[in-house]
């Protein structure tokens, strides 16, 4: 499966890094390297995320990473990479906006 990163998850990405880069810019690379690789995952075992709880649709899941939690939709043979929150965030409707025609 292919993955796609929205434009609100790649910014959310790098203000994570530059967040943590502050303090540890190794860190920061490290962290980075396990998200990725954790979404890169999602290729190969694309269900295995959780659904989101206060969204309850089978097609929205989530995985986490330290503090953060990824949401992504499962529409058909991709991955929608949508966000990036710490996981203590509520969700916005704008979280979930993301469409395949607006990579």
């Amino acid at each position: 499966m292919k993955i796609v990163w929205s434009p609100l998850a790649v910014e959310r990405l790098e203000s994570i890094i530059a967040y943590i880069s502050k303090d540890n810019a190794t860190a920061a690379h490290k962290m980075v390297e396990r998200i990725i690789n954790k979404v890169e995952s999602l290729s190969a075992f694309p269900e295995r995320g959780r659904k989101v709880p206060e969204i309850n649709r089978e097609e929205i899941r989530e995985v986490f990473e330290g503090e953060y939690r990824w949401i992504y939709r499962l529409p058909s043979k991709k991955v929608f990479v949508l966000t990036i929150r710490n996981f203590k965030q509520l969700l916005s409707s704008h979280d979930l906006d993301f469409k395949e025609n607006e990579k």
